[in-house]
């Protein structure tokens, strides 16, 4: 019996040799889609590579076989142990997914960050292809053409690591160390007044400010450049599929809310080119969008569509999404941070701004794009939670002046804020 499996086991291997790699590799990816392919080839690949690092360093010895083996026992051990990650590190609130990032190459594929990172990326959930119609100019278009909203980008502990961060800037605006028109806290006279807004890449005016100078980017000003951690971010969502390599992000505005705080209705400025996106931190809330929304009081807005936006989600604005339905964001029910992320047109670039490496040739991972559903917002059977705040009217909005203040025009009124304890700490870049 003994001799009979060691001629099978001598066959097999005899039969394995004799096949190419990729004839074993369709083998094992039968049926198998895209996505879990491409996972399966990079971990044949890193255990090629591991088995030709494991001859390269595999000590001669007189004792044949036998010595050569123990080494490499004992170095799979030493390799276990020392790989596994250090808990204090999670505590201090590293994240090796960020750190992949930075260091992640073309050769990298192997690496066991990529193949954590493919698996984090097969996690993530996404809905397109988000339909509402509405007649325009005559003609049923679907006003949320181009909208997508990507869940499960951000994990929990990448999320307060950012808002820790935010945090850490409002605290530096507070006590004038960013430059002027960086940081904004106007006085709350009323609700759904005094958002503060923290600007980085350009200074972005929503009306008419103290100096003249039109809605838009203002380019003779200059805001503080984006953060290390901001610029990671970027890339986690260029990588992951989020956003395009054609349209890398190079500014971006920071809103902290407070309960009852809000954004009116608005298209974003064409200063900024399509598609741009909102990360959503803290507390869930609804977005609303419609070709026609309607100021109903204070912090109150009307519009057809009710989108909610989880804590962690990215949305992405782009075709009719972002040029011909308006949003808006009602108060907020409690404390709520949002970053949108936008690329400059390039003939709007403040004078002095500087293209910054870091963020040049970044390359999405390879991996195919299949947990997206279509939501259906004038379909009664779907609508659930979708379903309108209001009844649509046939009036339009009307942005009042103060709903939009200039940024950056009430330094003298926050400079003697009392800065909080917990938040009284600078975080280094």
């Amino acid at each position: 019996m003994t001799g009979e499996l060691t001629r099978w086991e001598s066959d097999g291997e005899s039969l394995l040799k004799s096949l190419e790699r990729d004839e074993i590799f369709e083998y094992l990816s039968e049926g198998f889609c895209r996505q879990c392919k491409s996972l399966l080839q990079t971990r044949i690949h890193s255990l090629v590579n591991q088995k030709v690092r494991e001859r390269e360093i595999r000590p001669k010895s007189n004792n044949g076989d036998i010595e050569g083996s123990r080494f490499l026992s004992r170095q799979r051990q030493e390799t276990r142990f020392t790989q596994m990650p250090d808990s204090s590190s999670w505590r201090k609130g590293s994240n090796s997914h960020f750190q992949s990032l930075n260091n992640s190459s073309s050769d990298g594929r192997d690496s066991e960050e990529e193949q954590n990172e493919h698996i984090r990326v097969s996690q993530v959930v996404r809905e397109k292809e988000f339909v509402y119609f509405e007649r325009i100019n005559g003609k049923p278009t679907n006003v949320l053409q181009g909208l997508e909203l990507h869940t499960g980008v951000f994990n929990a502990e990448e999320q307060r690591k950012i808002v820790e961060c935010v945090y850490d800037f409002q605290t530096m605006g507070q006590r004038g160390q960013l430059r002027e028109r960086t940081y904004s806290e106007p006085r709350k006279w009323m609700r759904g007044k005094g958002r503060v807004t923290i600007q980085f890449g350009c200074c972005y005016n929503y009306a008419v400010d103290k100096n003249g100078n039109p809605p838009g980017i203002v380019r003779d000003e200059e805001v503080d450049p984006l953060p290390s951690l901001f610029k990671k971010m970027i890339k986690r969502m260029v990588r992951w599929h989020v956003l395009p390599p054609s349209c890398i992000p190079n500014s971006c505005i920071v809103n902290i809310y407070e309960e009852g705080d809000c954004i009116p209705p608005h298209i974003d400025h064409h200063d900024f080119v399509r598609p741009f996106c909102t990360v959503s931190f803290l507390t869930e809330c609804n977005i609303l969008f419609g070709s026609n929304l309607k100021i109903l009081s204070p912090g109150e807005f009307g519009g057809p569509v009710s989108m909610p936006l989880p804590v962690g989600s990215v949305l992405v604005l782009n075709g009719n999404g972002a040029d011909i339905a308006k949003h808006c964001v009602p108060a907020v029910p409690a404390k709520r941070i949002s970053i949108t992320f936008r690329k400059m047109d390039d003939s709007k670039m403040p004078y002095r701004f500087l293209l910054d490496p870091e963020l040049d040739g970044i390359n999405p991972l390879d991996y195919s794009l299949a947990n997206h559903r279509k939501v259906h917002y004038n379909d009664k059977s779907t609508r659930r939670e979708y379903e309108p705040v209001r009844t649509r009217s046939n009036n339009s909005f009307v942005i009042e002046k103060d709903d939009f203040p200039p940024l950056g025009s009430s330094r003298a009124a926050m400079n003697g804020l009392r800065v909080s304890k917990d938040r009284s700490r600078q975080r280094k870049f």
